[in-house]
């Protein structure tokens, strides 16, 4: 079965520590999950059907050796597995954007796995499959959008109870409108969080512009 493709573009990477880094990115299309501050719903459907060798072509003729696969949810497609492996093989610097709904532990280990957990806000927080916390390794990074107090006092928790700050790096992003990005940053100040603030540094240089 092909891959089902939303868009390929190249941009500069807005979160995590590649932030800043000229990138590819491959969007692939649907996801199970529905949370309530999702930015790419327009990858929920649709999209085009590619085979993995084209999705290599049209990679690589962009001069970046960083390549990022996202969604929607990239992993809710089975070939997804054999698309990070390829692109690793190709040599490139790969990081995949993942939910944490879904297993992580067969994806190529030369990827970056920078995956999702759910606050209460997103509406999917039950969804978090826990069970990818054993499998994660400092390659990988954990992000928490955090909409509202109570997202922020659930990731608290999370941080001092499952200590994933131990795993990987842990990323805290206020989600877009829901919450100003300076009372998240003093809460994380004023608790002394072993975390990364972050703002998604593409919406700051061209907003909410699609392929971007």
């Amino acid at each position: 079965m092909p891959l089902r493709l939303t868009e390929i573009f190249y941009s500069l990477q807005g979160e995590a520590s590649r932030a800043g880094l000229p990138t590819v990115f491959v969007r692939l299309t649907g996801c199970p999950l529905r949370c309530t501050w999702c930015d790419t719903t327009y990858s929920f459907t649709g999209g085009e059907p590619a085979t993995i060798e084209s999705v290599l072509a049209e990679v690589a003729k962009y001069p970046a050796r960083q390549v990022c696969v996202t969604g929607g949810e990239p992993l809710a497609q089975k070939d997804c597995l054999g698309l990070l492996t390829a692109l690793c093989d190709a040599g490139y610097d790969v990081s995949l954007e993942t939910s944490g709904a879904l297993d992580v532990a067969a994806i190529d280990q030369r990827v970056a796995r920078i995956m999702d957990l759910k606050a209460p806000d997103s509406g999917e927080s039950a969804k978090n499959l826990w069970s990818n916390l054993a499998v994660l390794n400092r390659r990988d990074e954990i992000k928490i959008v955090i909409a509202s107090r109570r997202d922020y006092e659930w990731a608290r928790e999370v941080l001092r109870d499952r200590q994933i700050d131990r795993l990987c790096p842990v990323l805290l992003s206020p989600a877009g409108g829901l919450i100003e990005p300076q009372l998240l940053a003093g809460w994380i100040l004023e608790d002394g969080l072993n975390v990364r603030f972050q703002l998604q540094l593409h919406k700051i240089l061209w907003g909410n512009m699609k392929g971007k």
